[in-house]
């Protein structure tokens, strides 16, 4: 999210400074972007003066960039929600390991998250919109893969559970 922020920060630089030098160019190329989504191109051209007489930069960020307030990437709240989600997420597997015998914990902690995270990868595609089962099924696998080679590496280093 940082390195995001950092570009869309650059991007503004280099747009602000644009407008500085060429504020007619700046202006056509923003009415051609109006032109090429079907505003006829007098249309456009108007468009284009009052969204830059109201906010020249805030028009070439949303309309050339596709940088709009709402999706600026907020690195302090991804990290936040990141965090939240990650210890929700551990909590299942973590009641599970305390309720089992010592001898299955492995088994029933794979099993009892790979089953959360074939809910959180439905909860997330039903969020945007996508097919569940291709999603979830996304999750599962690359998930899989993760705690196979997570449980070979401490097999390898010798950690014991």
């Amino acid at each position: 999210m940082s390195s995001q922020r950092d570009a869309e920060q650059a991007d503004l630089k280099i747009e602000a400074e644009a407008l500085r030098a060429n504020p007619r160019g700046e202006l056509r190329e923003l009415a051609k972007i109006y032109e090429d989504r079907g505003v006829e191109p007098g249309l456009a051209r108007l468009v284009a003066e009052q969204l830059m007489a109201h906010d020249e930069l805030g028009a070439h960020m949303r309309d050339e960039l596709g940088i709009t307030e709402v999706a600026r990437a907020r690195p302090f709240q991804a990290a936040w929600t990141s965090a939240i989600a990650f210890t929700a997420g551990a909590l299942f597997p973590l009641f599970a390991i305390s309720l089992s015998p010592t001898t299955a914990r492995i088994a029933v902690c794979a099993a009892v998250s790979l089953l959360a995270l074939v809910g959180l990868g439905a909860l997330g595609a039903f969020a945007g919109g996508a097919p569940w089962r291709r999603a979830s099924a996304r999750v599962v696998a690359w998930s899989s893969l993760a705690m196979i080679l997570t449980y070979a590496i401490g097999r390898l280093v010798g950690a014991t559970v």
